[in-house]
């Protein structure tokens, strides 16, 4: 797959050829939602509780007397239906992790640029850099080359100016192109990819050999 690479005001400078086994693979929308609710669920803390009976510290006395009162029969005021008693269903601490077989994240990474790139939502510059952080030529910038300002920019190490600029804008974020994930690739129409960038992304996503 050919495709234009342009410089940061917008002109084409050249073009290049895509790896055919990370850009043009087979396409698995299933694939993709699966790692996408993995990575969602591993996001999860999973620190929720609410106190149930058992874990309320009251007296464990009678409230009052069962018979001659005229009123319901109660034997705790830990009960749910009294005010500070405990709930009788509620979250507990739990663990939300899911796994995934390595060979299968992989597949819907590489799914999930083959889609990016058939879609055209992969924007390739040759070179992305700023002298200073600088927010409003940033946004110049991306809409030069991708048409908006809401775009997943990748870099291929720290670059401060570069990410500084980016984080200021509205929908718009940084990502090493070494951490690249199926939810932040799904989340933005655009993905911003600088040359340097490119490359670590066939270092790491290429077919194992």
């Amino acid at each position: 797959m050919q495709v234009p690479v342009l410089d940061m005001t917008g002109k084409q400078v050249q073009t290049i050829d895509l790896p055919a086994d990370i850009f043009e693979a087979k396409i698995n929308v299933g694939l993709m939602h699966q790692a996408f609710v993995r990575q969602m669920a591993n996001a999860r803390l999973g620190t929720h509780k609410v106190q149930r009976r058992l874990d309320l510290k009251t007296t464990t006395a009678k409230m009052y007397r069962q018979k001659g009162t005229g009123r319901a029969r109660h034997g705790s005021r830990s009960a749910t239906q009294f005010v500070g008693g405990g709930r009788p269903m509620g979250p507990r601490p739990r663990d939300y992790s899911k796994d995934m077989p390595k060979k299968m994240r992989r597949a819907a990474i590489r799914s999930a640029l083959s889609a990016l790139a058939r879609d055209q939502q992969l924007v390739f510059v040759d070179r992305l850099s700023l002298d200073a952080p600088r927010t409003k030529q940033m946004a110049e910038i991306l809409n030069r080359v991708a048409g908006s300002t809401k775009a997943l920019v990748l870099v291929a190490d720290r670059n401060e100016n570069v990410q500084r600029s980016v984080n200021n804008l509205e929908g718009a974020k940084t990502l090493r192109a070494s951490y690249l994930n199926i939810r932040d690739l799904l989340q933005h129409d655009k993905v911003v990819v600088p040359l340097d960038a490119l490359d670590v992304i066939k270092q790491i996503w290429g077919t194992e050999k």
